[in-house]
């Protein structure tokens, strides 16, 4: 958070300064805008030095600062660096194993991270490279929701790798439709049950069935 100058600090002939309503009173020296502040418990702040006159405003210069550091926190959360996390396979998975690891490489390609996929060959699985290349070209359809390519597999001595990223429009576009699922809808109107028509009445003095004379 940049230092604001507060009250005696403001040493320049003359000020625009703002009350803690929000309105404008006026261009006056910083001495009688601190006297005005100071008489409602207040600070003046310098909010906008590089205007002419510079701007000040009449407020809680405590309150200002903890919000501004609030904001400053809150937008540092928000800012996400990616990272480039790695997953582990075995050519010979079992599903459910396969399963989870796909669950970790799509929150991480989720959130904004690289994934990076270790095919790991021991002893006789050298002879079979071909075992786990049809696992990652199954992460390759298994990922496509939310990933792209962005580096194929390469096969280093004992070790075939791949680099996944981050597809943000897809993401963007899977986070909305998400989002509508949840969002309630509308439920439409419930209609009335209709009264049963009154069946017509007989004429009177003929038999059911009959016609009258």
């Amino acid at each position: 958070m940049k230092q604001l100058r507060v009250n005696e600090r403001i040493r320049i002939s003359q000020v625009r300064v703002i009350g803690a309503d929000g309105s404008q009173l006026g261009v006056m020296s910083p001495i009688d805008a601190t006297r005005i502040a100071k008489e409602q418990g207040l600070d003046l702040v310098e909010v906008a030095p590089l205007v002419a006159p510079p701007v000040c405003r009449i407020l809680d210069y405590n309150k200002f600062r903890y919000d501004e550091q609030r904001r400053d926190r809150e937008a540092k959360k928000k800012h996400h660096v990616a990272k480039l996390k790695e997953v582990k396979f075995k050519p010979r998975i079992e599903e459910h194993d396969y399963q989870v690891k796909l669950g970790m490489l799509k929150r991480f390609l989720m959130r904004g991270d690289q994934a990076k996929v270790t095919m790991v060959y021991r002893g006789r699985e050298m002879t079979h490279t071909e075992l786990g290349r049809r696992i990652l070209d199954r992460l390759v359809g298994d990922l496509q929701s939310v990933s792209k390519v962005e580096r194929t597999p390469i096969l280093d001595g004992r070790f075939m790798t791949m680099v996944f990223g981050p597809d943000r429009d897809k993401i963007k576009r899977l986070e909305r439709e998400a989002s509508k699922k949840k969002s309630p809808r509308s439920s439409a109107p419930v209609s009335a049950p209709t009264a049963p028509t009154a069946a017509p009445s007989q004429p009177s003095g003929a038999p059911d069935g009959e016609p009258q004379a």
